[in-house]
């Protein structure tokens, strides 16, 4: 029996964010030249850094734990939660990892207090919309529909573009699937489902008028362009999986994963390649062309959903930084 998958999980973003951190600017072949074919093989320094990517994960994963000590879970609940914890991951003195600049810019909005529906960087769809959600699809008891809002939302307070809220919503149910045991080789057809079921769904109780403010003429027009284009990186998927080839860069199947829906296919093809292998996983994220870091902790959230903790090296758990803040998440949710 496989446990504990939310602390797997946890900890498997940062684990693959850690090992694809040095490898985030390096092409292929300076990565071979450096690490051979295979890319990194251990995480390196004692507390293992991370990037940006986990300390906005572990941002999301206490502004939900906030939450939920006060239920019922609603927007105007986790909003302002949200709001203090991207703050405070602002003004950090450890934000010194080559923060995204939406993020930052985003966040120095909020910061000045200006609503989130201002401060968000309405034409980008950056890869920092979906790098930081997994906890959303950790969270246990949450109806579809929250989970998508909850999703959606956080992308939106800084990603205000409609292909990162899609893929924001498709990496948090990724992650739930997993840690509810389907699996793996199901999760493409199901992926493509739920995108035609809500393609036209726009979740307005969470986005209030976001979609006004993108030039489109219905809030329908505005969500049907993220769905429409992770779509197109689901045909990439698939296309990959049918030939699938552990040894390539998988940038060249899905995308460098520097926008949301590349790095969510990008980050899900590495654990699909590897499905019970959780440290090839993260390594074949690493040893990529394109935003390693991010395309590898996406790789080991999915991993740890999907295994658990007792998947990854164990001595790990004591190397990793904010290794405490991981795991009080991880057991509030296993």
């Amino acid at each position: 029996m496989r446990t504990s998958r939310a602390s797997g999980s946890m900890f498997g973003l940062a684990y693959g964010d850690a090992l694809g951190a040095p490898t985030e600017f390096l092409d292929m072949r300076r990565i071979r030249q450096r690490y051979g074919d295979d890319g990194p093989r251990e995480l390196t320094g004692n507390p293992a850094l991370v990037t940006d990517d986990t300390q906005m994960g572990i941002a999301v994963a206490l502004g939900l734990l906030d939450a939920l000590e006060t239920p019922p879970f609603t927007p105007g609940l986790i909003t302002p939660l949200w709001r203090r914890r991207f703050v405070d991951w602002l003004v950090s003195p450890d934000n010194n990892r080559a923060p995204g600049g939406t993020c930052i810019r985003a966040c120095r909005g909020l910061s000045d207090g200006r609503p989130w529906l201002e401060a968000t960087q309405h034409d980008s769809k950056g890869c920092g919309a979906n790098m930081r959600v997994t906890p959303v699809g950790l969270v246990p008891g949450l109806s579809d529909e929250e989970r998508a809002g909850a999703a959606q939302l956080q992308a939106a307070m800084t990603h205000g573009h409609p292909t990162g809220l899609a893929a924001s919503d498709l990496t948090a149910f990724t992650v739930w699937w997993l840690r509810e045991g389907m699996s793996p080789a199901d999760l493409p057809a199901a992926l493509r489902e739920r995108a035609h079921a809500q393609r036209t769904a726009y979740h307005e109780r969470w986005l209030a008028d976001l979609w006004a403010r993108w030039g489109v003429k219905t809030p329908e027009d505005f969500i049907s362009y993220g769905w429409d284009e992770c779509l197109g990186i689901l045909d990439r998927l698939d296309a990959a999986l049918a030939r699938p080839d552990r040894d390539a860069d998988p940038c060249e199947a899905t995308g460098g994963g520097w926008i949301a829906e590349e790095a969510f296919g990008t980050g899900l093809l590495c654990f699909l390649l590897f499905p019970d292998d959780p440290v090839s996983a993260i390594r074949r994220g690493a040893a990529s062309s394109g935003d390693s870091d991010s395309i590898a902790c996406l790789a080991g959230a999915f991993a740890g959903a999907h295994l658990g903790m007792d998947a990854w090296p164990a001595e790990w758990a004591g190397r990793i930084e904010y290794a405490d803040k991981l795991a009080r998440i991880g057991s509030a949710w296993d």
